[in-house]
């Protein structure tokens, strides 16, 4: 029996474990199938507080950690396959792993960028290929880059590389796109927004330091086509890693988990939500540390003014 287990690690579980570690309540951090989330895979990181010269993405996560452990928290390799929120304690089995029961559950489990699937994508990822405009588009100031999808945030994120790049080519698999009407006109009046329409990506291409642009079918004629560029930004949606949660926790639409608002409170009273699996808006490591921060003080608080016995009987309501 744990008093608070945090499922996933990254800047908002690794976060809500420092306090929680710090509060004494010992939690127990089930690490997944990436310790440290998306930031392990990459690079330099210019934009986290308290780091003027940069600082790298696992080299970040790897000190969150051993704050973590400093303080007393526990790590535990696994996945988490099931859970069963429907009485305190809260059930958690994990593959090949005894079951273990917490009187509470803070989810950080996050949402995976979704890729593209075409040759030399994820080796490059970090390397000029990326799924995050906001974290890395400074790299490539005064450069030509490619961004792939056809809605809102594609135009979004088409636009906001602007600040930075000479040109940006937007290519989409279709000759119409899915983004809003407002977030169209505001990506076609750019001057530095091209558009390459009912174009297929097929291969990232590579060179020595980089890449070297993306080769497309160009659906109209049937013929292979090469788009030079220094940098490739896949912007083709999120999906939220809640499916081991098997409907017990509300969801919007798009899959990420409701919270109440301003606090991480799901529905089911002692269990929490932080970081990108509850925010589909924003998903940057200080924005998802902050949650992890919020998701620690509420537990703690539940935790303080409900004991299980307490609780047994709303919970059936």
């Amino acid at each position: 029996m744990y008093k608070s287990v945090i499922i996933g690690t990254g800047p908002a579980g690794y976060t809500a474990a420092i306090y929680l570690a710090r509060a004494n309540l010992n939690p127990l951090i089930i690490e997944g199938l990436q310790p440290g989330g998306q930031l392990t895979t990459t690079t330099e990181i210019e934009n986290f507080p308290g780091f003027p010269e940069g600082i790298m993405g696992p080299e970040l996560m790897d000190n969150m950690r051993k704050q973590a452990e400093r303080f007393g928290a526990e790590f535990k390799s696994g996945f988490v396959s099931e859970v069963d929120f429907s009485q305190r304690p809260f059930k958690l089995k994990i593959d090949g792993q005894p079951e273990i029961e917490a009187e509470s559950v803070i989810i950080s489990t996050g949402a995976s960028a979704r890729y593209l699937g075409i040759p030399n994508e994820q080796e490059y990822v970090g390397r000029g290929v990326s799924t995050c405009a906001t974290c890395d588009g400074f790299f490539f100031r005064g450069k030509k880059i490619i961004v792939v999808g056809g809605g809102d945030s594609a135009m979004e994120e088409a636009n906001f590389l602007t600040r930075f790049a000479s040109e940006v080519v937007l290519v989409h698999r279709r000759d119409d796109l899915r983004a809003s009407k407002i977030m169209q006109d505001r990506a076609r009046s750019n001057p530095k927004i091209t558009f390459a329409l009912n174009r297929t990506p097929v291969e990232v291409l590579p060179k020595e330091m980089g890449i070297q642009g993306l080769k497309v079918l160009n659906n109209e004629t049937g013929q292979e086509e090469v788009i030079e560029a220094d940098g490739l930004f896949v912007a083709i949606g999120h999906t939220p890693n809640t499916s081991f949660l098997g409907g017990q926790i509300n969801t919007d639409a798009h899959g990420y988990i409701v919270v109440n608002p301003g606090t991480t409170e799901t529905n089911i009273p002692g269990v929490f939500a932080c970081g990108d699996v509850q925010d589909s808006k924003y998903r940057q490591a200080i924005t998802a540390a902050g949650s992890g921060c919020m998701a620690a003080m509420d537990s703690e608080k539940f935790l303080e003014g409900s004991a299980i016995q307490d609780w047994s009987g709303i919970l059936d309501q």
